[in-house]
C-alpha cells in the first residue's frame, strides 16, 4: 500500500473509530446489543484511535466480548450442529468440562483491542500502529486482564500476526472464514456466483440501495437479523436492536442494502461494514417464512458482491453457510485471536495453553474435515 493510500486508510479507521466511541462510550452496551454487558474505551496512542472493549466476567456474554462463550458455549453447539454424534458426543464432553476449567481461570477477564464487537473485526495498516506501545498502554491500564485481538488470518493480517507474535501473544483458532478477491473475473469461474448476480437483476423483489432506509426500518432490520442469526443459528451472536442498527447507520458505520416486496415491507437485508480495502457484512437477515425460490439469501450476498466489485475490495464473509460460499469461490482460512497472558497467574497461563493445543489438535482438523 503506497504512502497517500495508507494514510486515507487510517484518516478512515479514525474517523470511523470516533464515530463507534460517540455511539458506545456513553451509552450502556444493553441498549445496543441486548445479550452484551461490556465497557467500551478507546485508545489514543500518538495519532493511532482504536476501539477497546473491557470485561470483568460479565456471565452470559455474547461471543463477541466473551472468549469463554466463544470456546465453550458456542464450540458445543458447533459441535452439535455439524459433527455426528459418534465424534461430536465424546468433544462435546471436553468442550464442557474443560469450560469449567477455562472459568476457574477467569478467562473472561478480557481487555479486546480493535474490537467492533462484530463478528469479524478489520485492522488497518500496522505500519499506522505503535503496536508495542498500544500494548503497553493497555497492560498499564488492565494489569489482571488478559488482552485479545480477535478476527486475525494469515491471509489479510500476516504482519499483524507477526507482531503479535513478537510481542508475547499466543494465537488460538476460532473459526473458518470464507474470502473473496478479485470477485470480478471470478463470475465467470463460478457458475453459482453468475446465477446469483443475474438474480439480483431480474429479481421481483423491489431493491433498496442504503439512502432509502428509513426511520421504521430499523426495527425490522434487527427483526429480520434476529430470524437468521438467534433463532436459526445460536442466540450466542450478538443481539443488535433498532437503536443499534439506526445509529451505526446514521454514523455511516453500516451502508444497508435490502429488498422489499410488493407491499413496500422489508423482507431481506444485509448491513456491510467497510475498513479500507476489506468488506464483511455483521448484518444479514431475511424473512425465513418465505419461498426458498425467492432466494433471498443469495440476493443479499449477491449485494453484497456487487458493492465489492464497485469498490474494488475484498470480501471477508466471516464463517458459516460454507458449502454455499465455497460454491461461489470463497477461500477457507483459519482464523485466529492473539491472546497475551504472560503478566498473570500461571494458572490463567495453563488454561491458556491448553486451549492452543486443544483448538489446534482438534478444533484446526473438524473444521477443515466438516469444512465449517
Amino acid at each position: 500500500m503506497n504512502a497517500p493510500a495508507a494514510n486515507a486508510f487510517q484518516n478512515t479507521f479514525t474517523r470511523h473509530a470516533e464515530a463507534f466511541s460517540d455511539i458506545h462510550c456513553h451509552t450502556a452496551s444493553s441498549s445496543l446489543v441486548s445479550n452484551l454487558a461490556t465497557q467500551v474505551e478507546l485508545l489514543r496512542m500518538e495519532g493511532c484511535v482504536m476501539p477497546i472493549t473491557v470485561n470483568h466476567g460479565e456471565p452470559n456474554n455474547a461471543w463477541v466480548c466473551s472468549p469463554l462463550t466463544t470456546y465453550c458455549d458456542y464450540a458445543l453447539e458447533e459441535l452439535n450442529r455439524n459433527v455426528h454424534p459418534f465424534l461430536g458426543k465424546p468433544l462435546s464432553l471436553i468442550c464442557h468440562a474443560f469450560g469449567h476449567v477455562l472459568k476457574q481461570a477467569r478467562i473472561d477477564r478480557a481487555v479486546a483491542l480493535n474490537n467492533w464487537m462484530l463478528s469479524t473485526n478489520l485492522y488497518p495498516a500496522l505500519n499506522e500502529v505503535n503496536l508495542s506501545k498500544l500494548v503497553d498502554s493497555a497492560l498499564q491500564r488492565w494489569p489482571g486482564h488478559a488482552l485479545w485481538f480477535r478476527s486475525l488470518n494469515v491471509a489479510q493480517n500476516a504482519a499483524w500476526i507477526e507482531a503479535l507474535d513478537a510481542l508475547g501473544f499466543k494465537l488460538i483458532p476460532s473459526r473458518q472464514v470464507y474470502l473473496f478477491d478479485d470477485l470480478h473475473s471470478q463470475i465467470s469461474v463460478h457458475e453459482n456466483l453468475k446465477r446469483d448476480m443475474h438474480l439480483l437483476h431480474s429479481t421481483p423483489m423491489q431493491r433498496i440501495d442504503d439512502a432509502e432506509f428509513h426511520e421504521a426500518d430499523y426495527a425490522h432490520i434487527a427483526h429480520l437479523y434476529g430470524k437468521l442469526y438467534l433463532e436459526k443459528y445460536s442466540r450466542l451472536n450478538p443481539q443488535y436492536t433498532a437503536l443499534f442498527m439506526k445509529r451505526w447507520h446514521d454514523a455511516g458505520l453500516l451502508k444497508f442494502k435490502g429488498f422489499r416486496d410488493s407491499s413496500g415491507m422489508l423482507q431481506a437485508v444485509a448491513g456491510m461494514f467497510r475498513q479500507g480495502n476489506t468488506i464483511t457484512a455483521p448484518i444479514v437477515g431475511y424473512n425465513t417464512a418465505l419461498p426458498q425460490s425467492l432466494g433471498l439469501y443469495r440476493l443479499l450476498m449477491a449485494g453484497v458482491f456487487e458493492e465489492a466489485i464497485s469498490a474494488n475490495s475484498t470480501v471477508n464473509l466471516s464463517a458459516g453457510a460454507a458449502y454455499f460460499k465455497r460454491l461461489r469461490g470463497g477461500k477457507p482460512a483459519i482464523e485466529y485471536s492473539a491472546v497475551l497472558v504472560e503478566h498473570l497467574p500461571a494458572s490463567t497461563q495453563r488454561a491458556i495453553s491448553v486451549l492452543r493445543k486443544l483448538t489446534n489438535s482438534i478444533g484446526i482438523p473438524i473444521m477443515r474435515r466438516f469444512k465449517l
